[in-house]
């Protein structure tokens, strides 16, 4: 076996060892919120070593090309959907975990518009920006 085959097999077995991580965390964690977290991180980690070790695997331009593309498109578009689906989850009551100690958005959303309170604010006081507030 060549040098390129070692790495390959580490690649593809790191990247095994995160998904199946990933998939511990979404059968043991205990609120959803925890789930989302698992997912998105060792899955997207998991992902992007398996499309590395392809890669390295075959060494064609457009098959390098290709997988780094996907690997960045996932490592961009994987913790923002997270972060969506975990703030609609917020925003629709979804409770935390019962032995959760601290709710840090407890009171921050303002319940019509769902905009974080300081946000808001930074908005109107921005010059050359009108709150929908004023006339």
């Amino acid at each position: 076996m060549e040098i390129k085959d070692y790495l390959t097999t580490i690649l593809m077995l790191s990247g095994a060892i995160f998904i199946l991580v990933a998939a511990f965390g979404i059968l043991r964690f205990q609120d959803l919120y925890m789930r989302v977290s698992a997912a998105t991180k060792a899955s997207t980690l998991g992902v992007g070593l398996s499309l590395l070790a392809l890669a390295v695997h075959f060494s064609e331009l457009g098959l390098t090309s290709r997988s780094l593309a996907t690997i960045t498109f996932i490592a961009i578009t994987s913790p923002v959907a997270g972060h969506l689906i975990s703030r609609s989850a917020y925003m629709s009551g979804v409770p935390l975990w019962k032995n959760s100690k601290v709710d840090e958005l407890r009171g921050q959303y303002d319940e019509k518009s769902d905009i974080l309170k300081g946000v808001e604010e930074k908005q109107v006081n921005k010059p050359g920006v009108r709150s929908q507030n004023t006339g």
